[in-house]
């Protein structure tokens, strides 16, 4: 019994957006006053998402699950 491929489909996990509450405040906030500048009610959100940006830092990377290089591998012995 010879089995061509085998293989796992990896679960989609949501990725949480980082600092999305600050830019909705901020969206929210231009909507409602029309203030597209930097100086004006708004400011204190803008200030509050650019603080949340830089304390976020780089972007992590998941590693990549290797079972499917060990299906593969396994799949040569059957």
């Amino acid at each position: 019994m010879k089995i061509d491929k085998l293989r796992v489909r990896p679960k989609k996990a949501a990725i949480p957006a980082p600092c999305a509450a600050e830019f909705a405040t901020m969206l929210a906030c231009w909507a409602s006053s029309n203030d597209l500048g930097s100086s004006g009610e708004c400011q204190k959100h803008a200030v509050a998402l650019q603080t949340c940006l830089r304390t976020q830092g780089g972007s992590k990377r998941v590693p990549k699950s290797a079972i499917n290089y060990h299906l593969a591998r396994f799949s040569k012995q059957v």
